[in-house]
C-alpha cells in the first residue's frame, strides 16, 4: 500500500530527559492488553516506547501481589521499561515512584514513568480520579511535583484529556502546570471525558497545546494507520504519537509507524497465513508468562481483532474464541484458507466504543478548583485500572 503522505519528512527522535525514543512512538497503556507478552510482540515489529498496564499507586505501595506481578519488566525491556501510574494522593504517588526508582520493585529501574490523568471510566471519575482530577489544579500540581521529585533522573510524563466536558476544559492548565513542575512531556487524547471513546477525536487542542507549552506534546486519539500519525504530526506539530486501540490485532502497526517516521512509504499488509503466525506467537508469549491454559484463555479477547475483515467461518471463529491450547490454536488456524489482507478494514476503528454520557463526579467536585485535598475513596487497590 502506498501512502498519500509518502513524501513526508522524517520525524526526529523524542527526547524525554536522558531517554531517547526513536521513532517517537509510544504504546498506550491498556488494561488487560499491554502485558509483557503484548509489549514483547509489539517491540518485535518496531522500536519505540512500550508502556505497561496502568498500575495503581495504592496497590503498589501496599505491595499487592497482583500489582507486583503486573509491574515486572519483560525480558529485553531493561533499557526502556516504562510504567504508567494512577494515583490521587501526592504522598502515595511519591512513595510508589520511590519504590520503582530506588527499590526497583519491577526487577529493573524504569526508564520512564507516566501519570494517568486521562481515564474516563465512571468508577474512576466518580471518585475524582483519572480525567476528573486535573480540574483540581492544585492537587494535580502536587501529584506531578511529588512524582518528579521522587523520580530524580527518571523522566516523568503526564497523560490527560481535553477536559471533563466542553464546559470544563483542563488541558491547557494541565500542560502549563506539568511543565512548571518538571514533567518531560505531556500526552493529550483529543476527547473530553464525557465523550469516552465515541465519535472522532479532535486534534485541534493538541495543536493549541503545542503552541502553549515548551515541553514535547504527544498526540493520541484515532491513530488507526501509520498515515494517520503522519497527518496528526503535520496538522498539530506534536513531537510524537501515542497509539492505543489502533494496534489491537495489528501489532505490525509499529513497523509501519517506524517506516513512516523514517520517511518511507512501506506499509504491511500481511496475508492470513502471516497473521496466523503472529496470532500463534502472541499466544505462545502469553503461555510462557501465564501457563498454557491461562495464556490461551487470555488470548481469546484478541481473536476478533486479529480476524477483523478476514473470511473465516462462524464455527471456526467460535472455536478460536474458546481455545485453550497452543496446538489447538495452530490446528484451527491451519484450517483457514490463506487470503490477502482485507484492505476494506484499514482505517476502521478497533476496540471499545461507547456513546457519550455525562461524567460521574464526586458531589461538589466542580466547586473549588484550588482544593488540594485528595478525593476520598479514590485510591484503587488493584492495578490495571
Amino acid at each position: 500500500m502506498t501512502s498519500t503522505l509518502e513524501r513526508a519528512t522524517a520525524l526526529p527522535p523524542l527526547q524525554l530527559g536522558g531517554l531517547t525514543v526513536d521513532p517517537a512512538v509510544v504504546l498506550a497503556p491498556m488494561a488487560g492488553i499491554t502485558n509483557p507478552a503484548f509489549r514483547t510482540l509489539c517491540r518485535e515489529f518496531g522500536a519505540g516506547l512500550y508502556v505497561c498496564e496502568m498500575i495503581t499507586t495504592r496497590a503498589l505501595v501496599e505491595r499487592n501481589a497482583k500489582t507486583l506481578q503486573m509491574v515486572q519488566a519483560a525480558p529485553g525491556e531493561a533499557d526502556a521499561f516504562s510504567v504508567q501510574l494512577y494515583g490521587v494522593d501526592p504522598a502515595t504517588v511519591g512513595r510508589a515512584v520511590e519504590m520503582l526508582v530506588d527499590e526497583q520493585v519491577a526487577g529493573t529501574r524504569p526508564a520512564h514513568i507516566d501519570l494517568n490523568f486521562g481515564c474516563p471510566v465512571p468508577k474512576v471519575t466518580r471518585k475524582g480520579g483519572g480525567s476528573a482530577l486535573p480540574w483540581r489544579r492544585v492537587l494535580f500540581r502536587d501529584i506531578v511535583r511529588a512524582a518528579v521529585g521522587a523520580a530524580r533522573d527518571v523522566p516523568v510524563t503526564v497523560k490527560t484529556r481535553i477536559g471533563i466536558d466542553a464546559e470544563h476544559v483542563t488541558y491547557l492548565d494541565a500542560g502549563r502546570i506539568a511543565q512548571d513542575e518538571g514533567a518531560a512531556a505531556i500526552t493529550l487524547h483529543g476527547r473530553t471525558a464525557d465523550q469516552l471513546y465515541s465519535g472522532t477525536a479532535d486534534w485541534a487542542p493538541i495543536a493549541r497545546l503545542v503552541e502553549t507549552v515548551d515541553i514535547p506534546v504527544l498526540g493520541n486519539g484515532d491513530l488507526w494507520e501509520a498515515d494517520d500519525a503522519l497527518r496528526m504530526v503535520a496538522e498539530t506539530g506534536c513531537a510524537g504519537v501515542v497509539v492505543g486501540r489502533g494496534c489491537l490485532g495489528r501489532p505490525w502497526l509499529f513497523g509501519d509507524l517506524a517506516a513512516a517516521f523514517a520517511g518511507s512509504a512501506r506499509r504491511t499488509l500481511p496475508s492470513f497465513r502471516e497473521v496466523a503466525a503472529i496470532m500463534h506467537r502472541h499466544a505462545t508469549l502469553l503461555a510462557a508468562d501465564q501457563g498454557e491454559v491461562h495464556g490461551c484463555t487470555d488470548f481469546r479477547k484478541h481473536v476478533a481483532w486479529y480476524l477483523k475483515g478476514f473470511s473465516v467461518g462462524s464455527d471456526v471463529r467460535r472455536a478460536l474464541a474458546m481455545v485453550s491450547g497452543l496446538d489447538e490454536l495452530a490446528e484451527l488456524l491451519d484450517g483457514v484458507p490463506d487470503q490477502p489482507y482485507p484492505e476494506a478494514v484499514l482505517g476502521a476503528p478497533r476496540g471499545r466504543t461507547s456513546p457519550p454520557r455525562p461524567v460521574a463526579l464526586p458531589e461538589g467536585w466542580l466547586a473549588d478548583r484550588d482544593d488540594p485535598r485528595p478525593p476520598a475513596g479514590a485510591e484503587m487497590l488493584v492495578g490495571g485500572g
